[in-house]
């Protein structure tokens, strides 16, 4: 059931960019960078102060669906969900985070890094959870090694992957979709490079079609 609400989320997109926005002014031509390289999906993390500002005008702009990440309170899924966000993800798994999306009826991704931990994600009624950190973890063969015995468990792999990784984990029949920060990175977002962050989606984007 999350797999299915994910993929209409996410209009079949298999890239997703992972934002940590600094400054909420930043949001419109960030959206603005990502879409114009192709980016059609996007996660705002809320680890910044003004991150529920940021995915408002994110939501609202139209060329991006958007999600918001690092959710880890039920109150704070139902201020992400009211701020716009078509889906939610979460660094674990969180029974009462899981609950409060499922009433919003928004998909919900948790993140897992153990097979104890997807084993309790799929008896929630869930078929799609985050593979976190993925490549501290063991990368794609820590992905391939917990698929095995999981045949239905869908993946969307984060954390230290970036370009030269990203078509290992789109190769495997268990990933959903792939999550990285390497598009728009802090630095790029201090220093407001958006032609960077439009080209770095561009390729990523090229990379994740081929």
């Amino acid at each position: 059931m999350t797999g299915t609400l994910l993929d209409a989320a996410l209009a079949g997109a298999r890239l997703l960019p992972v934002l940590t926005v600094p400054s909420a002014a930043t949001a419109g031509p960030l959206a603005d960078a990502l879409a114009a390289g192709g980016a059609r999906c996007a996660e705002v993390t809320l680890r910044t102060p003004g991150a529920t500002s940021v995915l408002r005008t994110m939501a609202a702009h139209g060329g991006l669906t958007v999600g918001a990440g690092t959710v880890l309170t039920p109150e704070q899924a139902e201020r992400a969900v009211e701020a716009g966000a078509r889906f939610v993800v979460s660094p674990g798994f969180d029974a009462e985070v899981v609950a409060r999306c499922r009433a919003l009826g928004v998909p919900v991704v948790p993140g897992i890094a153990t097979a104890t931990e997807l084993m309790t994600a799929l008896k929630a009624g869930l078929d799609t959870v985050k593979l976190f950190p993925a490549e501290p973890l063991g990368g794609a063969r820590l992905l391939s090694a917990l698929a095995a015995p999981f045949p239905r468990a869908r993946f969307v792999p984060t954390g230290g992957i970036g370009l030269a990784r990203l078509p290992d984990y789109l190769a495997h029949p268990a990933v959903r979709a792939v999550g990285g920060s390497w598009m728009a990175t802090r630095a790029l977002l201090e220093h407001e490079d958006y032609d960077e962050i439009r080209r770095l989606t561009a390729r990523a984007v090229e990379r994740s079609t081929r």
